[in-house]
């Protein structure tokens, strides 16, 4: 199961991802994610990983895209701030 939760405080737009993300929610996560920037205007996006389960290749790709176009992650654990970390030093 995959669910994005879209949610706006203090000027942030988050995207609040839970559960498994695989290549299947990648479409899903980039429509939202494309949709996001046209309401936020040019303000922060951060992304909420700190429900998520599992991210496969293409998914850790995806957050690749939207960490290199300026999305901040929030994260919970070791798994997924190692997956954040490879993320922000891959060019």
């Amino acid at each position: 199961m995959f669910r994005i939760t879209e949610q706006h405080a203090y000027g942030v737009h988050v995207l609040k991802l839970e559960g498994r993300f695989s290549a299947a929610c990648v479409k899903e996560l980039d429509g939202c994610w494309r949709e996001a920037m046209q309401t936020a205007a040019g303000g922060p996006i951060w992304g909420d990983l700190s429900e998520v389960d599992l991210v496969d290749v293409a998914g850790q790709e995806q957050l690749t895209r939207m960490h290199r176009a300026g999305v901040r992650f929030v994260t919970r654990g070791c798994v997924m701030r190692e997956l954040v970390r490879e993320i922000s030093e891959s060019r």
